[in-house]
């Protein structure tokens, strides 16, 4: 009975020092604290949501994206139908002129507010309109010249958010002022904006117009190219423009001081005529701009962050593990558990203090904190000062390799695949001579 009892005594022993069996359970410990990891991730989309919500509402209040579709001239004709007991009821349809040429000049001066945490970039921008509209010729019109009301044809400028507006628009056309009103004729091209009702276009005058627009918005400026001939110039003192829509700008130059860009647009380069009936033709997958963006965006960062938080806890578990077998100290699950905790409380801590300091700064008062914690807790487990001095330069190097492909957002993906296999060909080079079955033979 003695005899039976210490052959299961001693099994159980083997079985509790197996190595293959710590691999197998660090290994089940990092899946496990991925549930938490997951967690981080869920708290950063919480809060950048949040944020973007407040956004949402400080941008409602000034003025949010813009989108500027015009100008172009409505003209109702009438069309004729009979009804069921066969009288003709006359209908008003609208034929819609986009100009000869179009040219439109700006300078947006950005602005930065704040609410509570959060930023975001408003903008108030003033515009000079230029052109010239050509009538289309009857032979290209299927309607009836005597049906077509060219004393009532309406001059309109589409903005998608009459909010921004701040002054009175002035509309100079054929030598005529004339003031704008809030509303357009239809909503065939654009859904909201400002219009006037002007004298009737001459066939064999130049019928040029000029206006300024003085608006607000936030983010984005969008142009949509109605004109035959297209020419689009912005300036600002912004310095990190992104350029975007159907079109990129023929010229730009971009540096610290702010951006210049210039578009020139055709009416071959885009999929609507220069006039139609009613709503037969869509311009909004036209539209060109761009966006003032903010290059530190934090939650993009926590969330790149956090990407990476297998890759602390394989490593650093590593590290103990291998401890272990130089160091003959046994580490217990609860002790890996706790340095798993530890690694992933940095994503929240940089991500709770870059929201009230500059994110490289929350980055490494995180980074150091946790290090030093980690590898505080690794010289009181291990009672090894080389070994806690081997975590320390394990996490330091970790830390700011990450650091380091944060900075080069365009490289990210190809410096973490190299990093990752230079790490790997280090552990292997190190453990090339250990025999693991000796190993665990002594360990049993």
């Amino acid at each position: 009975m003695t005899d039976n009892w210490g052959a299961v005594t001693k099994t159980s022993n083997s079985i509790k020092n197996s190595i293959t069996l710590k691999v197998v359970s660090v290994g089940v410990l990092i899946l496990l604290l991925l549930i938490p990891a997951g967690m981080v991730k869920g708290l950063i989309h919480e809060r950048q949501s949040r944020r973007d919500s407040v956004v949402e509402e400080l941008c409602a209040k000034w003025g949010e994206q813009q989108t500027i579709t015009g100008p172009f001239i409505t003209v109702p004709f009438k069309t004729f139908i009979k009804d069921d007991k066969g009288q003709t009821q006359t209908k008003l349809k609208y034929l819609h002129i986009l100009p000869e040429s179009l040219d439109i000049r700006g300078e947006i001066k950005p602005e930065i507010r704040y609410r509570s945490l959060f930023e975001a970039v408003l903008y108030n921008i003033k515009l000079q309109f230029s052109g010239n509209f050509k009538l289309p010729p009857t032979s290209q019109l299927n309607i009836d010249q005597t049906n077509i009301l060219w004393d009532k044809a309406y001059f309109s400028l589409g903005i998608t958010d009459m909010r921004g507006i701040q002054d009175a628009i002035t509309i100079q056309f054929n030598g005529s002022s004339y003031t704008a009103g809030p509303g357009l004729k239809n909503s065939d091209i654009a859904e909201a904006g400002v219009g006037t009702l002007i004298r009737p276009l001459a066939p064999n005058e130049p019928n040029q117009f000029t206006l300024a627009l003085n608006l607000n918005g936030s983010e984005q400026i969008s142009f949509i190219p109605v004109g035959e001939t297209n020419t689009v110039t912005i300036t600002s003192s912004w310095p990190s423009p992104s350029f975007n829509g159907a079109f990129l700008p023929t010229k730009r130059e971009v540096n610290k001081d702010g951006f210049s860009s210039s578009w020139r647009v055709l009416h071959l380069n885009r999929s609507y005529p220069q006039f139609w009936e009613g709503s037969e033709h869509k311009v909004t997958p036209s539209a060109f701009g761009l966006a003032l963006i903010l290059t530190a965006d934090i939650y993009q960062k926590a969330t790149r962050l956090a990407k990476y938080a297998i890759m602390f806890l394989v490593f650093t578990f590593a590290a103990c593990f291998f401890s272990e077998i130089i160091n003959k100290r046994r580490v217990h699950p609860i002790q890996y558990i706790l340095i798993g905790l530890a690694i992933l409380i940095f994503y929240t801590l940089a991500l709770s203090l870059s929201e009230h300091m500059h994110f490289n700064y929350a980055y490494i008062l995180s980074a150091a904190a946790v290090t030093g914690m980690i590898s505080g807790y690794a010289k009181a487990v291990v009672s090894n000062a080389r070994f806690a001095l081997t975590i320390m330069g394990i996490l330091a190097v970790l830390y700011a390799y990450l650091f380091i492909v944060l900075q080069l957002e365009d490289y990210a993906l190809i410096m973490g695949s190299i990093g990752l296999l230079i790490v790997l060909a280090v552990v292997m080079y190190i453990t090339r001579k250990i025999d693991w079955y000796a190993v665990e033979t002594e360990q049993q």
